[in-house]
């Protein structure tokens, strides 16, 4: 075995890459160039962490292991004779039959001085030339458009969710992007509700989201703001009455990656909404555009600042971007006088497309100015060490900071977690409804940085249910299959025959004929009972993840962090994390670790933003 061999095996015991990463990189080396074959391993692995391509700038050591393992990667790049800068990279890379420009089809692919593999390549070209295209909707009467717009939203100036509705009805993609409490939904609602006024015939109108929890969140919301629309009754029997998830949507196979939904068999609809789409990744994008029908209306929703996709990209996020150009002055003029707002354009050369297709809400109407929730989300997604420690120095009502420096810390957050499901579990004791005790679990919900490990998910949901059965809570399992009633489930991987996907969240407990069986509340309000023989793979959900609980709101949320700072804590994920809370948010952590949390920021390479700006739109 040489010697770069011996490090490359090494390197994988330490994690820096997966068993699939090498066996991709020697594939498609061939053999005699371990610098090429270190660059394929560092591109696979870096799919795997969520990025969509390598730029060779990055292609160092420092670049892509700085804080973790960089001697064993030095050595690495000195035994495979590597450069450490792009213009040597492209000689390395100049001449190998594994990569092209895209023109063929290789696995890999260099396009402006970056790596990708080729299907990645490939979605990131569809995504941007979707986004790029910057049509308009049909001509409509400004006028009209002005005074519906007037009815659903008021006349006064400056009213951003007004802008974003105007957005929308006058292209035909859109992506609507704002904190909670920003009111998305009850914009979307309006929105609609105008659509339906300024289209009277038939529209065939779809809602999605990533989840079956966002899907159902939305069906709710919506029908809260639907009931405070000034619109008819004939109006509102016209909107859709759920929302459906994106796999639904598509008509994902089982046991495949087939979808029944693409370009040859295009969507049924004509206007199709989008909630949370920050956790839409750059393949699912890529689907649901290619089975979108040419004149469809498309109007995604989410949250920019919160943690990206788990799969690979950060669309959302970089379509965002593209609000920094401004609107150009044409389309400033444009929702100026569809709206009465005030609007300046912006001159920008090589400006995106995209950015007249955006709107960015920033009032938040859930948290008031006394909100400690509020205050600390702002302060964390600024990355504001002084504001943070003036939050901290405030007696808010609704936060806890917990410190974790001790045992007897420790086992106060394992009470508090116990007290925070007790509700829950004294209906499933009590033999409440499936749907009482679902909506009652949903109240409270405890979230993690990490999944293993005693500060994470599997580590944390074992002690949950030790104190709670100390506490004569939670009744003995069953068997080998840690069966019993009241123990919370998550679906980690879809099953469209049964209906259940990746995310949602069900409750063991007793049916009238007295078998447990699994109970899961449907975006429809319906409760599904399955027998636990017949569930997918699946979690205890006593503790999430902070990825999976997106798309999720609760009453009270709280959040461990571990006790020493770890890659996975990011910005981001303390954001996502604190504006899940309604209501109350604990968070349970080392100051140190936090501060450090917050000043690290999640950046997903990718090549979207550039291709946005170079890509030419699409002629109306």
């Amino acid at each position: 075995m040489s010697e770069f061999d011996s490090l490359l095996k090494q390197a994988q015991e330490q994690q820096m890459f997966r068993p699939l990463d090498l066996r991709f990189a020697a594939l498609t080396e061939g053999g005699g160039s371990p610098a090429r074959r270190l660059a394929a391993a560092c591109l696979s692995a870096g799919t795997g962490e969520g990025h969509v391509c390598l730029p060779l700038s990055l292609l160092s050591p420092a670049s892509l292991f700085a804080g973790r393992q960089l001697a064993l990667a030095e050595a690495l790049w000195q035994a495979a004779a590597a450069p450490e800068n792009e213009d040597d990279w492209l000689t390395v890379l100049e001449g190998w039959d594994a990569v092209s420009d895209g023109s063929q089809s290789t696995p890999l692919v260099l396009a402006h001085r970056k790596l990708y593999l080729h299907r990645m390549w490939l979605y990131e070209k569809q995504v941007a030339r979707f986004f790029s295209d910057g049509l308009t909707t049909a001509p409509a009467d400004p006028g009209q458009i002005r005074q519906v717009l007037d009815g659903l939203f008021g006349e006064e100036g400056n009213n951003w969710q007004k802008v974003a509705a105007a957005v929308a009805l006058t292209r035909q993609y859109s992506v609507i992007s704002g904190g909670p409490g920003t009111g998305k939904t009850t914009t979307v609602a309006r929105l609609l509700a105008a659509l339906l006024t300024l289209e009277p015939g038939r529209l065939r109108i779809r809602m999605a989201a990533p989840t079956g929890k966002a899907a159902a969140r939305l069906t709710e919301s919506l029908g809260n703001a639907l009931q405070a629309l000034p619109v008819s009754d004939a109006l509102k029997a016209r909107f859709p009455q759920e929302a459906t998830t994106l796999h639904r949507l598509l008509g994902a196979q089982p046991a495949t990656r087939r979808l029944r939904y693409h370009a040859g068999n295009p969507l049924h609809l004509d206007v199709l909404v989008v909630d949370e789409a920050s956790m839409v990744d750059l393949s699912m994008m890529a689907s649901l555009i290619s089975a979108l029908p040419p004149a469809a209306r498309v109007i995604f929703l989410g949250d920019r600042d919160q943690l990206a996709s788990v799969e690979a990209g950060a669309v959302l996020g970089d379509l965002c971007r593209s609000a920094e150009f401004g609107y150009s002055p044409a389309r400033a003029a444009e929702l100026g006088a569809l709206t009465g707002a005030d609007i300046a354009g912006t001159e920008a050369a090589q400006a995106p497309a995209v950015r007249d297709s955006l709107c960015l809400l920033q009032q938040s109407y859930r948290f008031s100015s006394g909100s400690g929730i509020g205050q600390l989300a702002a302060a964390v997604n600024q990355g504001d060490l002084s504001r943070l420690a003036a939050v901290r120095g405030q007696d808010f009502r609704d936060i806890r900071l917990c410190p974790l420096d001790s045992a007897e810390q420790w086992q106060s957050m394992l009470n508090d977690i116990s007290l925070g499901y007790a509700g829950m579990i004294e209906k499933v004791n009590n033999h409440a409804s499936p749907a009482e005790v679902l909506l009652t679990f949903s109240r409270y919900q405890l979230l993690c940085a990490l999944r293993e490990g005693p500060f994470g998910v599997s580590g944390l949901n074992q002690r949950i249910e030790q104190r709670l059965r100390q506490q004569q809570r939670l009744p003995p399992a069953a068997g080998s299959g840690n069966l019993y009633a009241g123990r919370p489930v998550m679906i980690t991987r879809n099953d469209n025959a049964l209906g259940l996907f990746n995310g949602d969240i069900g409750i063991i407990m007793f049916d009238e004929t007295q078998q447990l069986k699994a109970h899961f509340l449907l975006p429809d309000g319906s409760v599904k009972a399955v027998h636990p023989s017949r569930l997918p793979p699946h979690d205890t959900a006593w503790a999430m993840t902070v990825h999976k609980s997106q798309g999720s709101e609760f009453d009270h949320t709280a959040l461990v962090l571990p006790a020493r700072y770890s890659p996975v804590l990011s910005r981001e994920l303390v954001y996502t994390a604190i504006t899940r809370a309604r209501t109350q948010l604990t968070i349970y952590s080392d100051e140190a670790v936090f501060t450090r949390a917050i000043q690290s920021r999640t950046r997903r390479r990718s090549g979207l933003s550039d291709q946005l700006v170079n890509e030419p739109p699409r002629a109306d």
